[in-house]
C-alpha cells in the first residue's frame, strides 16, 4: 500500500491529533519525519490514560530531534518545510509563526506545499482558545449523549483527536490530487470542535425531525426493540434485531413461536411498543445460556451480536490477529522500552493487503544525521551543530 511513495511529511506535532495524520500518511507510503524537541517529544513520557499515544500513532515515521529555539536548527526545520509536499502541526494557535515556521512562512519557502494544521477550533470567536478533547466532547453535545442524564461523559479513546485528524487526511489528500491537477499549495485546518459537531449532528437532525430534544444515549428510546446488552450464564453479549426479516429469523432460532406468530410484532413499530413485554422475556431466557452458545447460535442464525470485551482482549481476538495488529518494539526513553506491542493495523484494505510497517517507532532523534545530509549538511556541519547543542 504505496499509494503516496515519493511524497514528503514533515510533521511538527506532540499528542494524538498530529501525530494521527502523520501515521495515516506513512502507513500509506509518504516518508513522515517527525521533529521533535531535544531530549524527544514529551508525549513519549506520558503516565497513565497518555501513556499508549506515542506507541499507537508514531510508527512509520523518522525522527529529527531540532533546538527549534536556536538559528541553526529553524534553519533546519525551514530547509526541511522547503523540500516537503505536506507539513502537518498541531501547536497552539500562532505557536510556529512565532518561530518563523507558520504556514505564511511555508508559502514563502514553498509555495506548493501543503500545510495541514490541526486546532481546537476553526475560524471564529473561539479559534484562539486553547482545546483538548475532552474540551470538544463537552461543549460539542458528545458528552452529554454518552453519559446519563445530568452526568456529562467523555467518549472513553480520543475519539475526537482521531477523526479530527482524519478529516485532516481527507483535506490532505483532496489537495495532493488537486496540487497534481496544477494547483497550488494551501493552508488547510481541521479543528476538535467541529469535528465534535459534525458527528453530534445527527441528533442536531433528530431534534429537527421530531421537535424532540434528544435524551442521552443510555436514556433514549431505542429506534428498535431488541438492541441491548443482554446477561449470558457467564458473561455479557450485545444483541442487535434491526429488520423485519431478522425478527423473524430469530424467533425460528430460538423457539419464540407465539411471537413470530403475532401479527402486531411483525413491524419495527409494533415490536417497539412492546419492547417493556420482550425484554424481560429475552433476559430470563440468555440467562440461562452459555454465552459461547448464545453466540453461537445468534451467528448461524446471520443476526449482530458482539461480546462486551476490554481493551486488553483485543490482542487475543483470532480475526485481528490474523492480519489486523502491527508487532512493534517500544523505544528507549520511555515506559515499557523494548517490550513488543502488538496495536491495530490503519482499517482500510487494498486489494486484501494491509498496511506494512516500514518503520518501527523510533527512538527519539535517531533520524537527525541521515536527514540534514539528505538537506545537505556535511558531517562537519554536523558536528558543529553538536558542538552548539542543536542537535543531540
Amino acid at each position: 500500500m504505496d499509494f503516496l511513495n515519493g511524497i514528503r511529511v514533515v510533521e511538527f506535532s506532540h499528542m494524538v491529533m498530529g501525530p494521527t495524520v502523520g501515521m495515516i500518511l506513512g502507513d500509506l507510503g509518504a516518508d513522515v519525519v517527525k521533529v521533535e524537541p531535544l531530549g524527544g517529544d514529551k508525549t513519549r513520557r506520558l503516565p497513565g490514560s497518555g501513556a499508549g499515544y506515542f506507541a499507537m500513532f508514531n510508527r512509520n515515521k523518522r525522527s529529527v530531534a531540532l533546538d527549534l529555539k536556536s538559528d541553526e536548527g529553524r534553519a533546519a526545520a525551514r530547509d526541511l518545510i522547503a523540500g516537503a509536499h505536506v507539513v502537518v502541526e498541531n501547536f497552539r494557535p500562532g505557536a510556529l509563526a512565532r518561530l518563523g515556521l507558520g504556514p505564511d512562512d511555508a508559502k514563502v519557502l514553498n509555495p506548493n506545499v501543503i500545510y495541514q494544521s490541526c486546532k481546537g477550533f476553526l475560524s471564529g470567536p473561539y479559534e484562539e482558545r486553547t482545546a483538548l478533547d475532552e474540551v470538544a466532547q463537552m461543549m460539542g453535545g458528545l458528552a452529554y449523549m454518552t453519559g446519563p442524564k445530568g452526568r456529562p461523559l467523555r467518549a472513553g479513546t480520543s475519539a475526537i483527536d482521531i477523526t479530527g485528524a482524519m478529516f485532516g487526511v481527507i483535506g490532505i489528500l483532496a489537495a495532493l490530487v488537486g496540487r497534481g491537477n496544477g494547483g497550488a499549495g494551501v493552508h488547510l485546518t481541521s479543528a476538535l470542535y467541529e469535528t465534535t459537531a459534525f458527528l453530534v449532528g445527527q441528533h442536531v437532525a433528530q431534534e429537527a425531525v421530531t421537535g424532540t430534544p434528544p435524551p442521552p444515549m443510555p436514556e433514549r428510546i431505542s429506534a428498535w426493540a431488541v438492541y441491548d446488552v443482554f446477561d449470558s450464564a457467564d458473561a455479557q453479549v450485545f444483541i442487535g434485531v434491526v429488520s423485519d426479516g431478522q425478527w423473524a429469523a430469530f424467533c425460528e432460532a430460538f423457539g419464540f413461536d407465539d411471537w413470530r406468530a403475532d401479527a402486531e410484532l411483525a413491524t419495527n413499530t409494533g415490536r417497539v411498543q412492546a419492547r417493556e413485554t420482550i425484554l424481560p422475556r429475552l433476559r430470563s431466557v440468555f440467562a440461562t445460556m452459555a454465552s459461547a452458545d448464545l453466540m453461537e447460535k445468534l451467528e448461524a442464525t446471520g443476526l449482530p451480536f458482539a461480546p462486551i470485551r476490554r481493551p486488553s482482549d483485543l490482542p487475543d481476538d483470532p480475526h485481528l490477529k490474523a492480519h489486523g495488529l502491527q508487532p512493534l518494539t517500544l523505544p528507549p526513553g520511555g515506559p515499557g522500552e523494548g517490550r513488543t506491542v502488538s496495536l491495530p493495523r490503519l482499517p482500510l484494505e487494498c486489494d486484501g493487503v494491509r498496511a506494512p510497517l516500514r518503520r518501527d517507532l523510533p527512538e527519539a532523534g535517531a533520524d537527525t544525521a541521515d536527514v540534514l545530509r539528505e538537506l545537505g549538511r556535511t558531517d562537519a556541519d554536523l558536528d558543529a551543530l553538536r558542538a552548539k547543542g542543536v542537535i543531540a
